[in-house]
């Protein structure tokens, strides 16, 4: 390969912040229109990395038709809050996706998220990408192991040096100089492993709740000094895709991204992408005309439970946690925990097994949640105060008994 060639890809895989843009119009998505039309159009000169399938063969052999691969374009543009145009770019993304390198390394967790990735109640186009992505090393799913699987990494981190996207699972343990985790059989720590391989990366993923932000690992007392990703690696591009386990939907939607325009997605101020995190659970929970209402489940199995009233007051923390998994959900988009009658535990969110993980309001654990407001008042909501809100809401619920009394009559 010429120099001018091996140029020319590096800046192809070169990560780069995404430009924060607020009421963004027509003159912004038509430059960035042609500026994905122009990285597509490059990626198309090369060819797929270490002969990885063709993706339109993959969807033809899972007995899919195209017209289902479209309306995952469609569906999937629009999660990524691009307007229905970019749709064809989407699609087109997809089909490259076998041009883009991916380490992925496990830490100190408990491989939820490389379950989540390996999910088999498919097919479903998702699961067609992550099997089409060229994944150079991931500890659980390759062949070789030892001094073989060793070299299988260092030989990807030497070919693809500034290339490759770097996903970590799981925590990095601090304690004791890094020695709670190691690695290899040079017992090299997490922390060393995690930023030698950052080292060449284009970008780092943290996948799940312990990469992002220590997860349960770091929970109270946190004995082996856990933090997240951010916490260790300065200096490179960084997006954070909590919840446990992260939904293999938002990995999806990253990689796609990053094929589709050569940078890292908008980022919120956890560097979450917005177009995944930009969501309050509580704002499209399917329990929200319950809330609205004062109808709340006191305790389990009563009456609210069995009619899905809201589970504000048995723990959820919907109100303030931050995740599109109520928009996209989970196993084929068949079901969520709330939707399975347990209510949110803000997975999603730093601390969230010390700060959200038990089942009484957040009204009641002395905790400031991030968003403020609703979790403070919802509990007088549900007692009727006499304030603006709770006026309305009084009359909301009388008028839906006067409904049910009339429906009972009749």
């Amino acid at each position: 390969m010429s120099i001018d060639k091996q140029e020319s890809v590096k800046k192809l895989f070169t990560a780069q912040s995404a430009k924060v843009e607020t009421n963004k119009g027509d003159a912004y998505y038509n430059e960035l229109y042609d500026r994905c039309r122009a990285r597509l159009d490059e990626l198309k000169k090369l060819k797929p990395l270490n002969n990885r399938m063709d993706f339109m063969q993959s969807i033809e052999e899972e007995g899919l038709e195209r017209r289902d691969f479209l309306k995952w374009a469609s569906a999937t543009t629009a999660m990524l809050m691009l307007p229905a145009s970019f749709t064809p770019l989407v699609a087109e993304a997809a089909v490259m996706m076998n041009r883009l390198p991916v380490i992925w390394i496990e830490l100190q967790d408990c491989a939820g998220n490389s379950e989540a990735l390996l999910r088999s109640d498919g097919p479903k186009i998702d699961d067609i990408i992550l099997d089409i992505i060229s994944l150079e090393f991931h500890e659980t799913l390759m062949a070789p192991s030892g001094h073989q699987a060793e070299k299988q990494l260092e030989d990807a981190v030497e070919h693809f040096k500034g290339k490759y996207l770097l996903f970590v699972e799981g925590s990095i343990p601090q304690g004791i100089d890094g020695h709670f985790g190691t690695i290899g059989a040079k017992a090299e720590t997490f922390i060393d492993h995690t930023l030698r391989l950052a080292k060449d990366a284009a970008a780092v993923v943290a996948v799940g709740s312990c990469a992002t932000f220590g997860g349960i690992p770091a929970a109270a007392p946190n004995p082996t000094d856990a933090v997240g990703v951010m916490d260790v690696v300065k200096g490179k591009p960084i997006i954070n895709i909590p919840a446990c386990p992260a939904n293999p939907s938002n990995m999806v939607g990253v990689l796609l991204h990053y094929v589709l325009t050569g940078s890292i997605p908008e980022l919120d101020s956890l560097l979450r992408p917005k177009f995944a995190f930009g969501y309050r659970i509580h704002d499209n929970c399917e329990r929200r005309a319950h809330f609205d209402a004062g109808e709340y489940v006191e305790e389990w199995g009563d009456e609210g439970a069995k009619n899905n009233f809201c589970l504000y007051k048995v723990g959820c923390k919907g109100p303030m946690t931050f995740n599109n998994c109520s928009i996209i959900r989970y196993n084929e988009a068949v079901n969520w925990p709330i939707g399975v009658g347990r209510g949110c535990i803000g997975c999603s969110e730093p601390d969230f097994w010390d700060k959200y993980a038990y089942e009484r309001p957040m009204a009641n654990a002395n905790i400031k949640a991030p968003t403020g407001g609703v979790e403070k008042t919802v509990d007088e909501f549900g007692l009727g105060l006499l304030t603006a809100a709770g006026i309305g809401i009084a009359i909301h619920a009388a008028a839906s008994a006067v409904a049910g009394k009339k429906s009972e009559e009749v």
